[in-house]
């Protein structure tokens, strides 16, 4: 990029005095752009021309001349920056931001947040990691999982935890719910504005169910087919209430049958880099239309450097714009995460369900989980699995614990602590805990996982609560040396009981109970919950906190601005 070149020049030229006046000569100016005195004067020409310098030269070769530098490499690079944002240019933009994080930070501050480019509002937010794939069949954190909501569409999906109408608009069974229709909308388009057709979606539905998740999450599916190019029909083998909600899970979403990076969802994937994700509205979706034109991640883990005064010190506390700046940039929306981090224990030989109700009730009794060491005011110990489903107190003989156990944990960052205060409360009970660390999100690549005794990890729960705890036991690798128990295969008659109840109100009892006896037998045990926190600046509207931390991209907004400061010219 020849801009960018011209400004490394002028910079190299400026660090000599710091910006100061100098007298100097071309040769010696030369010498440090690395250049040819004729092309130096050149360069002259142009930057004072441009009004980043002022040089009077004196006539003869080598002669020395007064050199006045009228702006900084800084404030140049700023505008270049922001020249390229404002041209539509992100992708080259990111090439000058190789810089120190402390200079980066300063040049980064003023372009997050809601901004307007070209009279269209776009919504930058600075993120501390790359993204993962946008594969739904592939991902595992909160924010590609709120991301691909945005991307794809299924049949279904949901809102305020039930299933709504997606590429469907409504849906009917038989007297038996072994056979469902799906009415599709009309006019249906993916983002390269081809329409969608019954029997693309019957398609790739079939080829989803070759992923081992998807087939048992459908499980009961035993035919899909298009009897109508509005109408997609599934045909079970036994009645299954949860079948809508289930084609709105995130392993159902439908990408386009001949490119997976195309879907129908509200937003449609421009630009995807370990750098850069940015995500423009499809002006054609078949539901309300987003209000702004673009969002774009900027992967800036220097923002988030708590050396250099970041207020964003968790990933469940996401930044909009300039998070050290807590004057304008202040708490919009917060809750309690629906999701929590647990503890499961597998007794078996060696390590029988007293010993487990026991280990559960020092958990309780000790207190540990509310004096871990973290930051104040981001995690809350767990009282319910859900609202209304409290942590029952459990009370259990005081005998002794298996003299050593096997602890495997994951990611969130939060276990390493807690970890570590397991180990400690049950060496003082004569205990000798093995610990284990993967650090994964997903236990499915831990193939070693059946060697341990105790399992710690994070249940993300995004809509739909009730049916994703349900699918839980169905669906994650963690509870699969559990269901080959008797135990475990009781459960899952419960579960195939459940699922054809009609009524949604019984289903969500009949699972509570479930979930409580597993509780009260030393199974499962809720540790705590994260405190949900959005921080934006006073120019970005409509944010509100999802059941996943994040919050709908397609309700955000930004005021148009009234006044708008012109912005310095820059050398061609």
């Amino acid at each position: 990029m020849r801009q960018l070149n011209r400004l490394n020049q002028f910079q190299r030229l400026w660090q000599q005095s710091q910006g100061a006046a100098q007298q100097t000569c071309v040769a010696e100016m030369a010498r440090h752009c690395i250049c040819s005195e004729r092309h130096l004067r050149t360069l002259l020409s142009q930057w004072q021309h441009a009004g980043w310098l002022q040089w009077h030269g004196e006539p003869g070769r080598g002669k020395q001349g007064q050199l006045q530098f009228l702006c900084s490499p800084e404030q140049l690079r700023q505008q270049l920056l922001q020249r390229q944002l404002d041209a539509g240019d992100t992708a080259d933009a990111l090439q000058l931001l190789d810089l120190p994080p402390e200079r980066l930070i300063n040049m980064l501050r003023p372009l997050m947040g809601g901004q307007w480019q070209n009279d269209s509002p776009v919504l930058r937010i600075p993120y501390y990691r790359p993204l993962e794939s946008t594969e739904p069949r592939q991902i595992t954190g909160r924010a590609e999982q709120h991301l691909v909501r945005q991307l794809y569409s299924g049949l279904t999906r949901f809102e305020q935890d039930e299933p709504v109408g997606d590429l469907a608009h409504h849906w009917q069974h038989d007297a038996s719910a072994c056979r469902w229709l799906f009415w599709l909308r009309p006019q249906l388009v993916w983002h390269n504005d081809e329409p969608i057709r019954a029997n693309q979606l019957v398609t790739q539905l079939q080829q989803l169910l070759q992923d081992p998740r998807v087939s048992t999450l459908l499980a009961e599916v035993v035919d899909i087919d298009a009897p109508h190019p509005l109408a997609v029909r599934f045909t079970l083998r036994r009645s299954d209430f949860w079948l809508p909600h289930r084609l709105a899970h995130l392993l159902c979403l439908l990408p386009h049958p001949d490119e997976a990076s195309i879907g129908s969802g509200p937003w449609k994937l421009m630009h995807f880099t370990p750098e850069l994700v940015r995500i423009e509205s499809h002006p054609r979706w078949h539901l309300r239309l987003p209000l702004l034109q673009a969002v774009e991640y900027w992967i800036t883990p220097q923002l988030f450097d708590p050396m250099l005064g970041s207020s964003c010190r968790h990933p469940v506390q996401i930044a909009i714009g300039d998070a050290s700046d807590l004057k304008s940039l202040q708490p919009v929306s917060s809750s309690i995460s629906l999701g929590f981090c647990y503890l499961l224990c597998r007794p078996r030989a060696g390590f029988t369900p007293a010993q487990a109700r026991r280990l559960f009730q020092l958990i309780q009794q000790s207190g540990i989980i509310a004096r871990l060491p973290l930051d104040e005011g981001l995690i809350t110990p767990s009282q319910e699995l859900l609202p209304g489903w409290p942590v029952p107190l459990i009370d259990a003989e005081s005998l002794s614990l298996p003299a050593s156990l096997t602890l495997y944990y994951q990611l969130p960052v939060e276990l390493h602590q807690t970890a570590e205060a397991l180990r400690q409360l049950l060496q003082q009970h004569g205990c000798t805990l093995r610990v284990v660390f993967h650090e994964v999100k997903s236990w499915h690549s831990v193939p070693q996982l059946d060697e341990a005794d105790i399992v710690m990890g994070d249940r993300l729960i995004g809509d739909a609560p009730v049916f994703t705890l349900a699918g839980w036991l169905q669906l994650d690798r963690v509870w699969h040396p559990f269901m080959s128990t008797a135990q475990g295969e009781a459960v899952q008659a419960q579960l195939l009981t459940l699922q054809q109840l009609a009524d949604g109100e019984a289903r969500g009892q009949a699972l509570h109970q479930l979930y409580h006896q597993m509780m009260r037998a030393g199974i499962l045990l809720p540790l705590f919950n994260y405190r949900y926190q959005i921080y934006a600046p006073p120019g970005v509207e409509g944010i509100q906190l999802n059941t996943l931390g994040w919050f709908d991209f397609s309700r955000a907004w930004i005021p148009p601005p009234i006044d708008r400061p012109r912005s310095c010219s820059a050398a061609e």
